[in-house]
């Protein structure tokens, strides 16, 4: 990958779902040990890191992932584990929603995932604000079918240029204060994603 794209060119990772999804004892519940995990993932992306390409890397929890202490303290942890690279955090459970998680992140230099998706009740709603020198905006998407639909279906969706507009002051205003503030789509089925991309670029740069 670092051959295939210019020197300037960055990555963000996401993080591998035995670091976020697959975290707990099926049986127990109880938080399990996952240090192999991080480690391997940490070598996997070491050539990134070593040329100076890596900007963070995102770690997208589940809705399962609740504003509980022991996630907390995993969330600690994680970024821990992590040494020197930016963790970016993406919560997809509402109750994350709320000034002590902001506070959380802020006071232990963890990122805020900006996401737009569905508007359905549980899901995290659109927040653009900041806790680190990084902004990150992820768009999903709209499709309000998320929770019944394959992973294809709920990704399937293309924002209209109206709504693209309405998100370009938010994306300005967090990149006149943070060091650099990164715009992600994931609504990528069928290439809906680029699509947008490179229609959000135009109205950033127009």
């Amino acid at each position: 990958m670092l051959k295939k794209t210019s020197p300037d060119f960055e990555f963000t990772v996401k993080a591998h779902k035995s670091m976020t999804h697959e975290i707990r004892d099926k049986e127990t519940g109880n938080l399990i040990d996952n240090k192999d995990s991080f480690n391997r993932f940490l070598y996997a992306i070491e050539p990134l890191r070593t040329e100076g390409r890596l900007t963070a890397i995102l770690a997208q929890f589940p809705y399962s992932f609740h504003a509980i202490k022991d996630n907390y303290d995993y969330l600690l942890a994680f970024k821990e584990r992590l040494k020197d690279i930016p963790l970016v955090v993406e919560f997809r459970n509402y109750y994350w929603h709320n000034e002590r998680s902001l506070a959380f992140l802020k006071e232990n230099h963890i990122g805020y995932c900006i996401v737009d998706e569905p508007k359905l009740k549980g899901l995290m709603p659109y927040n653009p604000t900041a806790t680190t020198g990084l902004g990150y905006f992820r768009f999903h998407g709209r499709n309000t079918n998320w929770f019944d639909a394959s992973t294809a279906e709920r990704y399937d969706y293309l924002y209209t240029p109206e709504e693209l507009k309405s998100f370009v002051p938010d994306i300005k205003k967090i990149s006149g204060t943070t060091r650099n503030t990164l715009v992600m789509f994931n609504n990528c089925h069928a290439g809906k994603s680029v699509k947008n991309a490179i229609e959000m670029l135009n109205l950033i740069e127009g």
